[in-house]
């Protein structure tokens, strides 16, 4: 038998899903795209767009169906908002500058300096787009779904069954592409569950965070400012995704460590 903070979060996905599947039929004729062909990076943003959209009204609906508060899923005061996202962004965009490092000293990779010219039209853009990605992701994630299973649960165990959510439902795009990466997911979503547990459960660090990562990578790829010397690779990662080899699980464990060792340093709660 469903617990009731399960019950409320499989009404949650139903009733986005219900939503959303229609909207998804619609635009996927649209844009004349196939269930059985890969996304392009264009079509994939329209569809994210169309699902993203739905996440105010429905997080407004289970906050006043269920008696939340927007506190209670980590969005504190805004007096918070800057100095935590910031420090999000400098931990995040530090462990992947770390391990970037780490594969070029190691020769897996070479880096093509001379396209950094367009990071000048990127950098914004990309910037905006991540952030808002990460905040719908977060206020879900480690907000709605996270709080919701602490209710009845342990928060290790909300922690495991929110991340291992987080991870799966990525199938959803490009799912051969997604599949090897599901244990770096997982690993994600527990790190940024503990970014919002140890900054006084506000969600700031953690869209901070997650940002952090989204906007470097993203910049790196569009910008064609690394070419891998391997397809497939245990370190760089299955099909160049670093979330998919150990690159990615040590940037994850780089950023977790910090986090643990600020905040026993006394500078996280100082900062946050």
């Amino acid at each position: 038998m469903l617990s009731a903070s399960w019950f409320k979060v499989l009404t949650f996905f139903g009733v986005w899903a219900v939503i959303w599947v229609p909207i998804a039929l619609l635009i996927c004729r649209l844009i004349n795209w196939q269930p059985s062909e890969p996304l392009a990076p264009q079509q994939k943003l329209i569809l994210l767009a169309s699902l993203y959209i739905l996440i105010p009204g429905m997080v407004t609906w289970k906050i006043n169906v269920e008696h939340l508060s927007f506190a209670s899923l980590g969005l504190t005061p805004m007096s918070y908002l800057l100095r935590d996202q910031l420090w999000g962004l400098l931990l995040s965009l530090g462990s992947l500058a770390s391990v970037l490092s780490i594969e070029s000293a190691l020769d897996l990779l070479d880096w093509q300096w001379h396209q950094a010219k367009q990071l000048r039209v990127l950098l914004l853009p990309i910037f905006g787009l991540s952030l808002v990605i990460s905040f719908v992701e977060e206020l879900v994630f480690r907000g709605y779904i996270f709080i919701t299973l602490s209710a009845d649960n342990s928060w290790l165990i909300a922690a495991i069954a929110s991340s291992f959510i987080f991870a799966l439902l990525h199938l959803i795009w490009e799912r051969k592409q997604t599949l090897p990466q599901l244990p770096g997911l997982f690993l994600m979503g527990m790190v940024l569950i503990a970014a919002r547990i140890i900054s006084n459960n506000s969600l700031y660090l953690s869209v901070g965070l997650h940002t952090g990562w989204i906007w470097g990578l993203t910049c790196i790829d569009s910008a064609g400012l690394i070419t891998y010397k391997h397809q497939n690779h245990w370190i760089t990662g299955i099909n160049q995704q670093p979330l998919a080899g150990l690159g990615g699980f040590l940037c994850l464990g780089i950023t977790g460590l910090a986090l643990y060792g600020l905040r026993v340093s006394g500078v996280l709660s100082t900062i946050i």
